[in-house]
């Protein structure tokens, strides 16, 4: 398509292009995802049946021209975060720090290590530019995110309907995790049920509330961060603490300081963990979501695991590199 003569037709493009339902008129797409030809071709039946029938004689040369400069228009504008990431060379990422091998604070230097660090760390590499971190709580993260204050999230959140209303993010997921709770030895707790009318500790913001209450009829209280809220279990201020696998897994195994603790299985509504940004920055999400497949593909994740002693290795990431490997 010529798009000097799309331009002789402007008048004409914009009665086509106002003719869309607004839903259309907002659409986005990502050139580098996209082949912009194919988009056109493969929407044109779409288009047409929107547009008013006195442009629909005029073959498809004007429909094309709209298409074409909706597609233009929308992927030459960056979303406002991807424009600041470029404008000023740095990536501000939201990380969770709870503790053990997915993120925790070196007690000689304080600096913050483990898998999210690693994962936000790689992320600044191969997008070329700094990195801060922002340490961040699941009761503050959101709220950290949609004021500005980081760019993207890696702070063990799995992907929920809910967080999708409100959030955008890189929809391939990083890493696949569940809760599991965590009670003293001496408990007469084996099972899920077993937590009906008792009181529950949890991170307040925790997806874990919701199948607790309403399929375990448990009672739950939420604490700014894990931390505190393993400190009131060990405090007796309730039965059981819910968290993510990858959280209580590695304290009972390897930490002395909890070995009259066991944990139950198995794992509460396990989902997906993505990187999440603010509501329709498409371009960071897609920029993102590259990285994320580049990662699954090359088996950085697995070797990242490896390194970082995470036990037991996700089988989620091994399916998710022999998907990608193929790509």
């Amino acid at each position: 398509m010529d798009m000097r003569q799309c331009r002789q037709h402007l008048s004409h493009m914009d009665m086509v292009f106002y003719s869309f339902p607004a839903s259309w008129r907002l659409f986005t797409v990502d050139p580098s995802a996209l082949k912009q030809s194919l988009f056109i071709e493969e929407n044109m039946n779409a288009i047409e049946s929107v547009a008013p029938s006195s442009l629909k004689s005029n073959n498809k040369f004007l429909l094309a021209c709209a298409a074409a400069a909706m597609l233009f228009s929308n992927g030459a504008h960056a979303d406002a975060t991807w424009d600041k990431i470029k404008q000023r060379h740095k990536i501000v990422v939201g990380v969770l720090l709870p503790g053990g091998p997915f993120g925790s604070l070196d007690p000689a230097t304080q600096k913050p290590n483990g898998w999210n660090v690693e994962l936000a760390e790689d992320i600044a590499r191969q997008l070329g530019v700094a990195l801060e971190l922002v340490q961040v709580q699941p009761s503050n993260r959101v709220q950290l995110l949609q004021q500005g204050k980081a760019d993207i999230l890696i702070a063990g959140m799995e992907w929920t309907p809910e967080r999708n209303e409100i959030l955008s993010f890189a929809p391939t997921p990083f890493y696949r995790v569940g809760g599991i709770a965590i009670v003293p030895q001496s408990s007469s707790i084996k099972h899920w049920e077993d937590l009906r009318g008792k009181e529950v500790c949890l991170s307040q913001g925790s997806n874990y509330a919701k199948p607790l209450t309403t399929e375990y009829g448990a009672s739950v209280k939420g604490f700014k961060s894990s931390a505190e809220s393993l400190l009131a279990l060990r405090g007796n201020n309730c039965v059981a603490a819910v968290h993510d696998a990858i959280l209580l897994n590695p304290l009972v195994n390897g930490n002395p300081e909890w070995q009259g603790y066991r944990t139950i299985s198995p794992e509460l509504i396990p989902g997906n963990s993505v990187v999440w940004a603010r509501k329709g920055e498409q371009d960071t999400v897609a920029a993102i979501d590259k990285i994320v497949q580049g990662w699954h593909k090359s088996g950085w994740l697995i070797a990242t695991e490896k390194k970082l002693n995470i036990s037991p290795a996700s089988p989620a990431l091994v399916e998710l590199h022999d998907k990608f490997k193929k790509s």
